[in-house]
């Protein structure tokens, strides 16, 4: 057994098996992986990695095996431990890319666990590769551990994240949420006594959507990340690399690659970003900008024909329709269940109000950003009676 020390959790405690899975490249890889992809360039101290995170989420998770069969325990173990293995460079910035050229999300990690430095592993415990895919997909029972409504998962990122930003929106009782559930008819419900720890975890989430994970300023790095990447692969770059790299060995390859890739890699080190043109929410538009969303290529492309400009300097950004997921969490109540949305009217409250956070955005070169708002506010139909969101930059 040994034993590391994190500022979240104090003391975790890892096994042989753990410490197997670690020393492999695999993990290893995601020490390179920031958790939060840019969200540094707003708050100075969001550098940790998926590396520290997986632990956390295995240390959650191990509280919680206990309750499903003794042989399965492993195998859950390690799903707590690989489950983010499948990220590609700077996380979630470049998840879209990734699905759409390779049809894997990070949790496809098949081809991980095929790797010789994981396969003889997992052989040596006699663990199953597709069990522990299956596990962190939540396509088990047992695996709503890893990945439900209210999971390990969710619990070590919001804690994490609220720590590393240093905003005061993690403040969860993850000790009484992890007490309190319990399996019930093959479903992980929540006791009544866990409401209170629920509906905090909730109220974290929803104040760190805009506070940190939609924030304008990780959202235009992203855009311009993103589109970066999509020139590298028109040029070249195969998709299936560019999954296996991380946040380092990618950046590296932008700066090499010359042309556009090489000019915005230059912007996101100095931190030159791109301007916001358009920023308004769900309610001041008068087109379905959700359909929008598959098109936004197109889009982009329309509205810098229109401005004169190259289509490179146009991103927009259209998030899908806000999910709270957790809110269908099933809470025992008077011997049935019934979902958290409906035991709380503070998480009922939460959903109505969650579109709030909602945000379009259009970004630019600060050059092009009167002429492209201009243009963009006439294709999207801007309400002019609506509430307007100042474009100070931080």
């Amino acid at each position: 057994m040994k034993v590391i020390r994190d500022p979240i959790h104090d003391y975790i405690e890892l096994d042989d098996l753990a410490l197997a899975l670690i020393e492999t490249p695999q993990m290893q890889r995601l020490r390179r992986i920031r958790q939060l992809g840019f969200s540094n360039l707003v708050y100075p101290g969001a550098n940790h990695t998926r590396f520290e995170h997986s632990l956390g989420v295995y240390h959650l998770a191990k509280h919680l095996v206990k309750q499903v069969d003794e042989k399965q325990r492993n195998e859950l173990l390690a799903a707590a431990l690989l489950h983010d293995i499948g990220h590609g460079p700077f996380s979630h910035a470049t998840e879209d890319l990734i699905l759409r050229y390779t049809r894997k999300s990070h949790e496809d990690i098949e081809e991980f666990l095929r790797k010789v430095e994981i396969s003889d592993i997992l052989k040596e415990y006699s663990l199953s590769p597709s069990a522990i895919c299956a596990h962190i997909k939540g396509d088990t029972d047992p695996g709503q551990i890893i990945h439900s409504e209210i999971d390990v998962d969710r619990m070590d990122y919001l804690m994490r994240d609220a720590h590393y930003t240093g905003v005061a929106f993690g403040l969860i009782d993850h000790v009484r949420l992890i007490h309190e559930l319990k399996f019930n008819e093959n479903r992980l419900v929540l006791n009544i006594g866990g409401l209170q720890a629920a509906e905090s975890l909730l109220v974290s989430r929803f104040l760190m959507h805009p506070t940190v994970y939609f924030h304008h300023v990780s959202r235009i790095a992203e855009s311009m990340c993103e589109n970066a990447a999509q020139y590298m692969i028109d040029s070249g770059l195969d998709p299936k690399l560019f999954r296996r790299m991380d946040d380092c060995t990618f950046m590296m390859e932008m700066k090499t690659s010359g042309g556009y890739a090489s000019e915005i890699a230059e912007r996101l080190d100095n931190r030159r970003l791109f301007k916001r043109a358009l920023y308004t929410d769900f309610n001041s538009v008068n087109v379905d900008v959700i359909k929008l969303r598959k098109n936004k290529k197109r889009v982009e492309n329309e509205i810098a024909e229109k401005a004169g400009i190259d289509p490179g300097y146009v991103l927009v950004d259209i998030p899908e329709k806000p999910d709270i997921a957790e809110m269908k969490a099933q809470v025992m109540v008077n011997g049935r269940m019934i979902s958290l949305d409906k035991a709380s009217n503070l998480v009922a409250s939460l959903e109505k109000a969650q579109l709030d956070n909602w945000r379009l955005g259009v970004f630019t070169p600060a050059e092009f950003r009167e002429k492209v708002g201009v243009i963009a506010r006439e294709f999207f139909e801007v309400k002019k009676d609506t509430r307007q969101f100042k474009l100070t930059e931080i």
